[in-house]
This record gives C-alpha cells, sequence and structure tokens, in this order.
C-alpha cells in the first residue's frame, strides 16, 4: 500500500473514532473529553490527511525508510498522545503518571513533522 493510501486509511479511521467520541459526549452530556476529541480530531485525522495528500501531490516516491519511520512516529505518537488524554480526561489515572506519555508522544507528532518537512524539501520532482 503506497504511503498516501496509508495515510488516508488511518486519517478515516481516526476520523470515525473522533466522530464516536462526539456522538458519545452528545448522547451522555459529559463533555470531558473534549480535549481527547480535539486532538483525535485534529492530529490524527487533520494531520494524517494532510500528509496522504502531500505524499499524493509531492512525494510519489519518498525514500522508504525514511517515510515509514514518519508513518508509524506520527501514527504510534497519535495513539498515545489520544489514549493518555482519554485515560487523564476520564480520571484513569494521575496526570503525573501520563505526563511522561504525553510529553513523549507530543516530541514525537513533532519529529514527525519535521520529518515530513524534511521529505518534502529533499524531494526533487516536479
Amino acid at each position: 500500500m503506497t504511503f498516501d493510501r496509508k495515510f488516508l486509511v488511518c486519517a478515516l479511521c481516526w476520523a470515525v473514532l473522533g466522530m464516536v467520541l462526539g456522538i458519545y459526549m452528545a448522547a451522555s452530556h459529559n463533555h470531558a473529553e473534549f480535549i481527547t476529541h480535539a486532538h483525535i480530531l485534529l492530529v490524527g485525522f487533520v494531520v494524517s490527511f494532510v500528509y496522504g495528500a502531500i505524499h499524493k501531490l509531492w512525494l510519489a516516491a519518498p525514500a522508504r525508510g525514511l517515510a515509514t519511520l514518519q508513518f508509524v512516529l506520527h501514527q504510534v505518537s497519535a495513539i498515545v498522545m489520544t489514549g493518555g488524554l482519554f485515560m487523564m480526561f476520564a480520571n484513569m489515572a494521575p496526570p503525573t503518571t501520563l505526563e511522561p506519555f504525553l510529553a513523549a508522544s507530543s516530541f514525537g507528532v513533532l519529529i514527525g513533522m519535521l520529518l515530513m518537512i524534511y521529505m518534502v524539501l529533499r524531494h526533487r520532482g516536479t
């Protein structure tokens, strides 16, 4: 599967997860997870979709190893981030326990973005 398609499939899965959480919050009248909801949709759905578009439009043949690293780093970081936020706002674990995971995942998302910038700048396409 190409990277643009991988990112698109992941983006759509993130969108479904964000919608399900949004519907749950509306039905339960409990909006404690609104920050998690926002991160699912922005970091998960929107950023993954944008990365897929970048691959489709500008990175037809990226360096496979680097593109794989960037893809995995972003998706794993988004999962850890949203999982940590969910547990924090559901009071499943204290913030002091989750903060190292949230910090690491935030840096993972940032490094993923920096790798994408590097791939775009390095690409010599038309």
